[in-house]
């Protein structure tokens, strides 16, 4: 009696051939669905990579970059001093300053704005990467610059208010 349940030993090799294929595919189309935001920070600085987490969580592919010259970076993508912050990051043509929380990137992306960037100054108690326990979050403003500047939302936490 002959069993027809027996795989071959092609079968099984194209089979481990195949998988990896199968999963690039698989991380491919979640990879590609938002662009990779470069994030430019200091070596000493810890709250930037919270803020790197908080965007990579978003669904993000990220990727940072070290640089004791941050006053170079901010300088060479027209950063105005006025909304500096400890990090810069570069995501589909857009400068983003500091802490902005992913669901404004998330907006700034969707929406294609004429400007140069998004920044959320300084370094707000409570945004995505300041949020540390027993820290209740203030409410702050990210902007919209480029030839002008002007409030793109508010938000507490990571969430628009």
């Amino acid at each position: 009696m002959k069993n027809d349940s027996n795989i071959s030993r092609r079968s099984i090799l194209a089979a481990v051939g195949a998988l990896p294929l199968l999963l690039t595919v698989t991380r491919m189309g979640y990879a590609d669905t938002l662009p990779l935001v470069m994030v430019t920070k200091d070596p000493s600085c810890g709250c930037c990579d919270g803020w790197a987490a908080h965007i990579e969580s978003a669904g993000f592919p990220v990727r940072v970059v070290e640089s004791a010259d941050m006053a170079s970076v901010k300088q060479r993508l027209g950063i105005p001093a006025e909304l500096a912050s400890c990090h810069t990051a570069e995501v589909d043509g857009y400068v983003i300053e500091g802490h902005a929380p992913a669901v404004a990137i998330h907006r700034l992306l969707a929406e294609r704005p004429k400007a140069r960037g998004l920044a959320v100054p300084g370094m707000p108690a409570g945004s995505p990467g300041m949020d540390f326990p027993g820290i209740d979050p203030l409410p702050y403003e990210a902007f919209l610059f480029g030839p002008a500047t002007r409030t793109f939302g508010r938000f507490l936490g990571s969430q628009e208010i």
